[in-house]
């Protein structure tokens, strides 16, 4: 019998915010996820981690990368911009991509330029703002995120993120960068396809606060 393999990402994707953006159940399905993160240390001895999964919990790579960087901003920057690399060379054309960031700002950066990049003749929603250390990677990320068909970037928290450990001690991850290249595509398979009924947001995106209240004893009225 064959594994099952629990969709990890998918599922922290799932139940995270999207900066920015608020989207029907079916937008909010991907063919591939990726969560990234860089650490810095005043000694030199910060990293960079990549996770990369299908919608399937099918493991694309994984990455534990020693870096050196000037500050935190710049490593989260670089993480991404590596991530967004190694996908594009492995996702095929028309994608569409969950991408997992536990820095606030760059998660909200991403879905600006995504929902810019679908009016271009528009002001951009949200002005962008990127620290000027960044410049070189922001732009290869904006490039990376204008090749998929969709993008989206969540907000999740660094104890959840599956590649804070590659990025913070990847001393203890070398061997994650020997495992073989993989090109795994989804599978089609039809429980992913646009259900007919766009009114309702995925639960993450709804009225938390509400929710929670009525969950917690609180009623509606009648």
């Amino acid at each position: 019998m064959a594994a099952y393999c629990r969709p990890v990402l998918r599922n922290l994707f799932d139940d995270s915010p999207t900066p920015h953006i608020a989207h029907p159940p079916r937008t909010h399905r991907r063919d591939f996820y990726l969560a990234t993160d860089g650490s810095y240390r005043p000694n030199d001895r910060g990293g960079l981690g990549v996770v990369i999964e299908t919608r399937d919990g099918e493991r694309v790579a994984r990455l534990s990368v020693p870096d050196s960087v000037p500050d935190n901003n710049v490593a989260e920057y670089r993480a991404l911009h590596l991530g967004l690399d190694v996908l594009a060379n492995r996702a095929p054309n028309g994608a569409r991509v969950g991408v997992l960031i536990d820095h606030d700002d760059l998660a909200a950066n991403v879905n600006r330029v995504m929902l810019a990049g679908q009016q271009p003749e528009a002001s951009p929603p949200h002005p962008v703002r990127v620290p000027s250390e960044t410049a070189y990677h922001w732009r290869g990320i904006r490039a990376r995120v204008a090749g998929f068909d969709e993008l989206r970037a969540a907000r999740i928290d660094s104890r959840n993120n599956p590649a804070h450990p590659l990025a913070n001690t990847p001393e203890e991850y070398a061997h994650v960068n020997r495992e073989p290249d993989r090109c795994v595509l989804p599978r089609d398979d039809e429980r992913w396809r646009a259900p007919d009924d766009d009114r309702y947001p995925p639960p993450s995106r709804a009225d938390r606060d509400r929710s929670s209240n009525l969950a917690g004893g609180g009623s509606a009225s009648d």
